[in-house]
Formats: structure tokens, C-alpha cells, sequence
């Protein structure tokens, strides 16, 4: 029979686990601005993208693992692209792709058969006033929060949190948000880091866009004109689970047994003595191959 877990005691262990793989990502942060809402998180990849366009008015960003909020995004295109050819474009709304992606996320979430999803979401839509701008973050098991201003997920939430908040005000230019959200996503409470343009992924819902497609993506050359004179940049801390145990050289050396990288074998013992056998002195030339063992004539095996 299987042991027997409450209920309570499986939910929590369920959570602590999502809230784990959603720790170890970069932070993503939201900002309203005058002009609609911006989205900027560290990412150096220019292939694989956090934040991405769901609809004409709507935006997708996310953090944890990659292929799981992948296949939430394509999931939530195609369910715009439906709803918009079925009805009407102006039913495809970020609070119904928000309750869609609340029942797929709690019901994973709740099953005992799979383990939960390691993501966390945002849905943003720009209306035509600042005041209709919708943000809505999705948390792993499916709760959803309507937030206004600004918000921010995964990596280190309080610390980043805590910038925002202190120096938010509504009616922010997009240089200033800009400025504002950069400068969060390099704070700690140590110190300060200077995050450098490539490494930067942002993009903006623009009400003030002529197309009816709000969305757009800032690009490295255009961030550094925008964000002005910072200092000198500095690298991304690395993870703990990048490091890995080498030589102090570098590189492995098969000459020395006591090297465990190279997983090099201790010199061979002399058969009759015991003794250690010296290393040749040639060690690509002929080598000297070693004596067999007497025969004991007593011996039936012999």
C-alpha cells in the first residue's frame, strides 16, 4: 500500500518545490508608464525570449522553466487567434486569457499525477487610457492578482520589490521607467550592479503605436541611448549549479594520480616485491611489460 500524506502535507510540498525552480530565475519586471506598460528582465539570450506578443493589445512575459511557459504561450496564441476569428477581436481580453491560464495552472497544480508547473506569469493589456491598463500575475497553482503600477516575479522578488517601490510614480516617461526597471533588476541589498544592454530583453505595449498591433521590442542600440551614461558594466553573478569541480590548472592531467577529474590510475606494484614500479622515462616509447609471479610447484592450480 502507499503511505499515507495529508493533504495539507502534499500541497505544501508541492508548492515548496514550484517556489524552488521559480527562485533560481531572473526577476522580470512590469512598469506603467505614460505611454502604455514596459516589460524588462535580464535575459543575454537573443533566441529565447521571457516576454512576447499573445495579441494585438496583449503581452506575455514569464519566468521558471523554459519549455513549460513555452507551451502556456503558444497555448494562449492559439486561443486569441480562435476567440478573435470565432467572435470578435475586441472579445480577446487579457482577463479571459488570464482565467484560462489560472484553470490550466491550478488544475496541474492540484493533480497528483504530474508534477506542477515551475512558472509564474504575466498578462498585461494596454487600453486607450492608462487608466484601462490591465496587469494580471498567475502564480504556479493557479491564483490570480490584479496589480497595478508596477510588478515583479521570480528571482529575488522582495529586494526588487522593495526598489520599486520607492521610487514608482504614475505618469512616468519610457526613459524613465526604462531607467527605473533596469535599475531594480540590478539591485541587491550588497551592492549595485550595472547590467549591460545586450543582456537586457525589453519590450513595451505602445497605445500611441498607429497599428493595431501594440506591441514592440527594444533593441540593444536603441537601450543605450535611452538609459544614458551608467558606469562600467558588470558581469551576471553565476549560478551555484554551474560550477563544477576541475583541476586547479583547468584542465585535466592524466600524469597525476591525484587528479579525480581525470580519473587517472595509481602507478602499477611490482608483483613479487610490492613495490611501487617507477614511471617510464618515455611514456610514448616501448614500456617494460611487468614480471609474472613465480610458480608455487605445491600448488594444484599452478
Amino acid at each position: 500500500m502507499p503511505f499515507y500524506v495529508s493533504p495539507e502535507q502534499l500541497m505544501k510540498d508541492r508548492a515548496d518545490f514550484a517556489r524552488k525552480g521559480i527562485g533560481r530565475g531572473r526577476s522580470v519586471v512590469a512598469v506603467q508608464y505614460a505611454d502604455g506598460i514596459l516589460f524588462a528582465c535580464e535575459n543575454p539570450s537573443r533566441a529565447l525570449h521571457k516576454v512576447a506578443e499573445i495579441y494585438d493589445r496583449i503581452a506575455f512575459a514569464a519566468v521558471g522553466r523554459s519549455n513549460e511557459f513555452e507551451n502556456l504561450r503558444i497555448a494562449g496564441v492559439r486561443l486569441a487567434d480562435m476567440r478573435g476569428y470565432a467572435y470578435d477581436r475586441r472579445d480577446v481580453t487579457a482577463r479571459g486569457l488570464a482565467t484560462a491560464y489560472a484553470q490550466t495552472l491550478g488544475t496541474i497544480f492540484s493533480s497528483g499525477g504530474e508534477k506542477p508547473y515551475e512558472v509564474e506569469l504575466f498578462v498585461a493589456e494596454v487600453g486607450d487610457a492608462p487608466s484601462e491598463d490591465q496587469i494580471y500575475r498567475l502564480t504556479f497553482d493557479g491564483q490570480v492578482a490584479d496589480v497595478q503600477g508596477y510588478a515583479v516575479m521570480g528571482g529575488a522578488v522582495d529586494t526588487v520589490a522593495g526598489f520599486l517601490e520607492s521610487r514608482f510614480e504614475a505618469g512616468l516617461s519610457l526613459e524613465e521607467a526604462l531607467r527605473l526597471a533596469v535599475g531594480a533588476l540590478g539591485h541587491s541589498d550588497s551592492s549595485d550592479r550595472v547590467i549591460p544592454e545586450s543582456d537586457l530583453e525589453v519590450a513595451v505595449l505602445d497605445r500611441t503605436r498607429t497599428q493595431p498591433r501594440k506591441f514592440r521590442r527594444i533593441r540593444p542600440g536603441d537601450l543605450g541611448r535611452m538609459l544614458g551614461e551608467r558606469g562600467p558594466a558588470s558581469p551576471a553573478p553565476e549560478d551555484d549549479d554551474q560550477s563544477a569541480a576541475v583541476s586547479p590548472s583547468g584542465v585535466d592531467n592524466p600524469a597525476d594520480p591525484t587528479d579525480q577529474t581525470s580519473g587517472a590510475t595509481p602507478p602499477l606494484e611490482h608483483p613479487v616485491s610490492g613495490e611501487p614500479t617507477p614511471p617510464p622515462s618515455d611514456p610514448v616509447g616501448p614500456q617494460e611489460p611487468p614480471v609474472a609471479p613465480p610458480i608455487d610447484p605445491r600448488d594444484p592450480l599452478g
